[in-house]
């Protein structure tokens, strides 16, 4: 048998039970969406597969979000886990590295120099789950969970926010598309992550038409912010 396959079955199961009662856009479905987009895309890509198979199931072991902003928990805990597991040093610290660097907000930071085929391929298999149909879903979720309002006319996205804007921002759910959603299929390092953006990002503008469209009237043509 794979030593391999041990440890990950043994973190999918870590990892299960750690996020039970987490927030529905970054619970166990959406690790298990982001391992099996991982999995896509690696085959395609010159990669060690075992440090891409874990660094997609620990990417949200604890997501600075939920933590007042922390990025050190995620990490730490990811650390342990894995030494508690005889995972050589080499394998740790580059999930580590993965887990520390993913985030779109983290690309908002100067001097963000970490890069890795790797961390291309989980942070393309991440923001893959970020956009398209199910991106929509996680976004008003995550709205609903954090009582932001739908949309306020008043209220115009901020598409140039620094990492501590965008990490304290409490804007409509709608903003959040031009803040970072509708930027995501310019951000993909991966052949096969830049191809099925695409059509995720298509549907989200189609979608916004007909957000706008029912917002002000069904006869109405204003399909946007501007």
């Amino acid at each position: 048998m794979n030593p391999n396959n041990d440890i990950i079955e043994i973190t999918k199961e870590y990892v299960k039970t750690a996020l039970k009662d987490a927030e529905g856009g970054h619970d166990w479905f959406h690790i298990l969406r982001v391992y099996n987009n991982a999995k896509l895309i690696a085959k395609k890509e010159n990669v060690n597969h075992l440090v891409v198979e874990l660094g997609a199931l620990l990417h949200d072991i604890a997501d600075s979000k939920f933590y007042n902003g922390d990025d050190s928990i995620g990490p730490q805990r990811a650390r342990h886990f894995l030494n508690q597991h005889n995972v050589d040093k080499i394998t740790i610290d580059h999930v580590l590295k993965i887990i520390e660097n993913i985030s779109f907000n983290k690309s908002l930071e100067p001097g963000n120099t970490f890069t890795s085929n790797e961390l291309h391929v989980v942070q393309d298999a991440d923001r893959l789950d970020a956009i398209g149909a199910i991106g929509i879903a996680r976004c008003f979720n995550y709205g609903g969970y954090k009582h932001r309002k739908l949309y306020d006319p008043s209220i115009l996205p901020k598409t140039d926010m620094t990492r501590e804007e965008y990490k304290t921002s409490t804007a409509p759910t709608i903003n959040h598309f031009y803040e970072k959603l509708l930027k995501i299929s310019e951000t993909m390092k991966t052949e096969t992550g830049k191809e099925i953006a695409k059509k995720r990002h298509l549907y989200m503008e189609s979608f916004l038409a007909q957000f706008y469209s029912e917002w002000h009237g069904k006869d109405s043509n204003k399909n946007s912010f501007f």
